[in-house]
């Protein structure tokens, strides 16, 4: 049976012990236990948006909420090519982890220790939804560059769509490696720069201005404007034109991301969730594939491999490889 990971107060790397009501040193400096989870920083950070729309949109991508969807399951085992049955009693990071969707995967399909990382309170959101499985799940609420953990104690990490929306990604991966033991699997996909149209489209030309609203605002502007968007990309696309013309309409990419088979309900909540999603972080920094891989590469790891995994109706750009 696996060690339980060892907790440490990341500003001063003295042992943290859990007590009664949090985690607590040896210098009596608490970190309170709330909504079901250790809360390491405070709500009022450079994620509060993610926040904002996971404890709103809880349950839209929990693919156990949605008859109709598998997304999460198929995205989370083609991008990590992970075996369930050899995750038993494995000891695993997630950072990042938002509401949940890949928390619920891990708790749901496999009998691995899943110890979750958000920057944001979208925590509450992810113990609303797999608080459950309390005996395997431990929630953090802490920055990926200031984690509770001695580092080198993890059998895998990963970290799924996050990593372009952190201050300094390569730092990032960094943060995300050190926390692999030797021998242990990395696995990080996100948006990928791949030309100089990559930024030529609604998103980049909106965002300087969307990400200075309020939560309140950008999700009224997109609940007024979203039937509109979805019925114009839908007929750009039926007639041809779309992956053109969409580019500059600002919604999320329909035809390219969201789940087929969608009710017209569904479709427009999964469209509101993630044209919020588009518009509202303070950080949006696409990478290149081979500069993530360089960066595996210079932090320690070995057999790393990058590119595009497909699965269903969907495209991920991912780098993994092996803590030496």
């Amino acid at each position: 049976m696996n060690q339980a990971i060892s907790l440490v107060n990341p500003f001063t790397k003295t042992p943290l012990q859990k007590s009664a009501n949090g985690l607590l040193d040896n210098l009596s400096t608490l970190f309170p236990y709330k909504g079901g989870a250790y809360r390491i920083v405070q709500d009022d950070n450079y994620t509060q948006n993610f926040g904002y729309q996971w404890n709103k949109f809880a349950a839209t991508q929990i693919d156990r909420e949605q008859k109709n969807s598998k997304l999460s399951f198929t995205r989370f085992f083609a991008v990590t090519g992970w075996d369930k049955e050899n995750l038993e009693d494995k000891n695993i990071l997630e950072v990042g982890s938002g509401a949940g969707r890949f928390s619920q995967i891990v708790l749901d399909y496999t009998k691995a220790n899943l110890y979750s990382v958000d920057y944001s309170n979208a925590v509450e959101a992810n113990f609303k939804n797999n608080g459950h499985h309390q005996n395997r799940l431990q929630l953090f609420q802490a920055s990926v560059y200031e984690m509770p953990f001695d580092k080198g104690q993890f059998d895998k990490v990963f970290c799924l769509g996050v990593i372009q929306h952190t201050p300094d990604v390569q730092k990032t991966v960094q943060s995300l490696i050190e926390m692999a033991k030797p021998g242990a699997e990395v696995v990080v996909d996100f948006y990928c720069v791949n030309g100089w149209w990559t930024k030529v489209q609604a998103k980049y030309i909106f965002r300087p201005i969307t990400k200075k609203w309020s939560n309140e605002k950008l999700l009224r502007k997109i609940e007024k404007n979203v039937d509109w968007m979805i019925a114009a990309t839908t007929f750009f696309n039926k007639i041809g034109i779309g992956k053109f013309v969409n580019r500059f309409i600002p919604i999320c990419d329909i035809k390219g991301t969201l789940p087929e088979g969608l009710t017209k309900q569904e479709l427009r909540e999964w469209c509101v969730l993630d044209t919020f999603d588009m518009f509202s972080p303070q950080y949006d920094q696409p990478q290149k594939v081979s500069t993530v891989k360089k960066w595996f590469e210079q932090s320690g790891m070995e057999k790393v491999w990058g590119g595009v995994i497909r699965f269903d109706n969907s495209t991920s750009y991912v780098v993994k490889g092996i803590k030496k």
